[in-house]
């Protein structure tokens, strides 16, 4: 035994104490570069794509790029708005206001059509990623107004404040789901495991794990800008796969000491776990890094954010298992030998482990089946008798059923979740309903870019004049337009105004209009001119697009890895195949019934959400990669417990009902703990993280239980020696039995 997973777990355990504060002051280390560099959070300009994106490269050229604003509304508590008074709550407002260095303009103000609401518009200077960080500034200001005037009702709306009500919904969410997930996790671990202490290790693990993995994440925003979400990955994936890979390896030691009674010393059952489940955890990790990798070829820098804080929280869980945990396993071990022998000596009976054996003559009394061995294991052999009695019906019936979870997503709609989505508890956004509904005009805004030589601003003054003749012919568009022109006569921007919701079907076909008709039709004309659209509907348009274009590209990408990490696993062509298409299929049903539930209005009261007849856009492609990494954990423990049996002289039918029976109580058991932390999401309010959470959960589940258990072993049963294909394992051919320091032979199958 003198694999690399071995060596690290044979060193943890020989100092183990050491091994335990190193990971400790690893964790310590971590959290405190990363306080010391900061968080380097991504620039409105990273999030550019499409058309909408190079207009707003072009605008920024031009000093000419749209700023944030703030909108301040005005109203009598009661009765009529007054006139003087409603006078003076402007010009102390606006005094106010154009004293902060954060403010660039305060406009006029603006009275609705009925004459009961005013409207001043503030706007703010620099980057609008960076407003949200300045409203506190002048929402005082509005409050100061407010206490000077209190027969009037000022409320304040706006991207920036709404941007920050987002935020701290979203921080509460996330607490939320904490004290939802930590317990449930907690007692899944304790029914497991029977205790408290032992519960407590796998939880303890990925905490810290999580804790470093937030640390490492700062420094790596340095390369890869941070997009505010995450943290947000980081807490769900780190919790889900540091908790697993615990689970996978802690169950395994538990299993060699009950099957070994007592006669293999902690250091030797450490080594035996880490040359078996050790490596299971080392593959699977890495097959869940390179996954995730394929993100990056998204070219975009959500995708980017989220592949970066996925790829190093999984890092430092494996590393906290393959290290960390040998040496808590060692002292637990340890001090678990000494209270046995003190048992012993008062002529008491040795406890016996739940969850320990794995089925081959454990000191429970196992007869090797399995049955009483494993926990709950006649329930498995049960869940198990479709595939073995009936294997080619099994198949068809579940893949059948899968297929027909796949059919909803003919009717697959993604679109780009807008401002329009967020939930009402935020107070901005029920100012901004108000704001919407007095001042449509102010709905949608279309910013209109060209580009071209100083030489030619005559031309382009008079292209974007007729675009504003169209305009003000079309009934999609209201206001009076705004036309700008840089101070090197090369950048002019023009602004139209819609009278409808972002979100709504008339605002998109506004965006059409210009980008198809009337731009192609005037500037489109004049030689050498660059021209484009942005604004939100712009943006809302161009980053579905910017992401389906990308998905046969991701989507490649990851079955090809898929197939050489499951390649490299088991040294099987065909196993390969079968683990792309379960996959595919796994995936492709869950995201089927996300689509059946959050496309519909059926489940909103019971999931607590708002249809918008849509599935947002960055859900799929998440969903694809990151079950694909997660699903490599089912299929790389289960097979490798198949593989184990067949090395070890076992027919591949009995490899196979074996390798799943034992399998199949840390598989579900990590399964459970998956779903509570992915399900806790279903609970906060922002959407997107609504329908990720749901699908990954309804993933989860349907890869653990009908995946794992009804198609992959029908499917190696009816192949038999072929699933093995090209490279058949050698039965009896296992490595020697290394010296356990009691004297008792080590098994290392591998």
């Amino acid at each position: 035994m003198n694999s690399l997973t071995v060596r690290m777990a044979r060193s943890s355990a020989r100092h183990p104490w050491r091994a335990i504060v190193g990971w400790l002051v690893f964790v310590a280390l971590c959290l405190a570069v990363g306080s010391a560099v900061g968080m380097n959070s991504a620039r409105t300009a990273d999030y550019r794509v499409g058309e909408a994106g190079r207009a707003e490269a072009m605008a920024a050229e031009g000093r000419l790029e749209r700023r944030s604003a703030e909108q301040v509304l005005i109203s009598a508590r009661s009765g009529t708005l007054g006139t003087e008074a409603a006078r003076a709550a402007v010009r102390d407002l606006t005094a106010r206001m154009e004293r902060r260095p954060e403010v660039a303009e305060v406009a006029a103000p603006v009275r609705s059509a009925d004459g009961r609401i005013l409207m001043v518009e503030v706007t703010l200077r620099g980057e609008e990623r960076d407003a949200k960080d300045k409203v506190d500034a002048l929402t005082a200001q509005t409050t100061a107004v407010q206490r000077a005037h209190p027969e009037l009702l000022l409320q304040e709306t706006g991207s920036p404040s709404i941007s920050k009500g987002v935020d701290e919904q979203r921080g509460d969410d996330l607490a939320l789901s904490e004290k939802i997930t930590l317990p449930v996790t907690l007692l899944t671990l304790l029914a497991v495991f029977g205790s408290l202490t032992m519960a407590a290790v796998p939880l303890l693990l990925a905490l810290s794990s999580i804790a470093a993995a937030v640390g490492l994440s700062m420094v790596a925003s340095h390369v890869s800008p941070d997009t505010g979400v995450g943290t947000n990955v980081i807490l769900m994936i780190g919790l889900a796969v540091g908790v697993d890979y615990t689970l996978f390896h802690l169950k395994r030691e538990r299993e060699e000491r009950a099957r070994s009674g007592g006669l293999l010393s902690s250091q030797a059952l450490v080594e035996l776990a880490a040359a078996t489940s050790g490596r299971a955890v080392m593959v699977s990790g890495l097959a869940v890094v390179a996954s995730t990798t394929t993100l990056y070829l998204a070219s975009d820098v959500i995708f980017s954010s989220l592949a970066t804080g996925t790829v190093v929280v999984v890092l430092v869980a494996m590393a906290s298992s393959l290290t960390a945990l040998p040496a808590l396993l060692t002292v637990l071990g340890k001090r678990a030998e000494r209270r046995a022998a003190r048992r012993a000596e008062r002529g008491r009976p040795v406890r016996r482990l739940r969850g320990g054996s794995g089925g081959s003559g454990g000191s429970d009394g196992s007869d090797g089946s399995g049955e009483r061995g494993e926990s709950g294991g006649r329930v498995w052999t049960a869940l198990l008798r479709p595939a073995a009695r009936h294997p080619l019906a099994t198949l068809g019936v579940s893949v059948l059923a899968l297929l027909a979870l796949v059919v909803p997503l003919a009717g697959l709609h993604i679109t780009e979740m807008s401002r329009d989505t967020h939930s009402r508890e935020i107070p901005a956004m029920r100012v901004y309903d108000r704001l919407n509904e007095a001042f449509p005009q102010h709905r949608v805004t279309h910013q209109v870019v060209v580009r071209a030589d100083a030489a030619r601003a005559a031309e382009v003054a008079e292209a974007l004049d007729a675009v504003t003749r169209l305009a003000d012919a079309d009934p999609l568009f209201t206001g009076t337009p705004r036309l700008r022109t840089s101070a090197d006569h090369r950048v002019s921007t023009l602004e139209l105004r819609v009278p409808y919701l972002g979100d709504s079907d008339q605002a998109y076909d506004s965006l059409d209009h210009l980008r198809h008709d009337y731009l192609p039709a005037t500037v489109g004309r004049i030689a050498g001119a660059e021209y484009g659209v942005s604004g939100d509907v712009a943006r809302y348009t161009d980053y579905p697009a910017h992401q389906n274009g990308k998905l046969p590209l991701v989507l490649g990408a990851l079955l090809l890895v898929t197939f050489l990490m499951t390649l490299y696993a088991f040294r099987s062509v065909v196993l390969g195949l079968i683990g792309v298409v379960l996959n595919l299929l796994s995936a492709a049903a869950a995201l089927g019934l996300l689509v059946l539930v959050f496309q519909h209005t059926w489940a909103e009261g019971l999931l607590d959400f708002r249809s918008t007849g849509s599935i947002g856009s960055r859900v799929p492609l998440f969903l694809f990669v990151i079950l694909f990494g997660l699903s490599m954990d089912y299929q790389v423990f289960v097979v490798s417990r198949i593989r184990e049996a067949v090395l070890a002289g076992a027919p591949t039918r009995q490899a196979v009902l074996d390798g799943v029976r034992r399998s199949a109580s840390v598989v579900t058991s990590a399964a459970v703990v998956m779903t509570t932390v992915f399900v806790s999401f279903v609970f906060l309010h922002i959407i997107e993280m609504k329908q990720i959470g749901f699908v990954l959960a309804a993933a989860v589940l349907l890869d653990a239980f009908v995946v794992r258990i009804l198609i992959l072993p029908s499917a190696m049963l009816l192949l038999g020696e072929r699933s093995w294909w090209p490279a058949r394992p050698d039965r009896g051919t296992a490595e020697p039995r290394a010296q356990a320091p009691t004297g008792r032979p080590v098994a290392d199958v591998r």
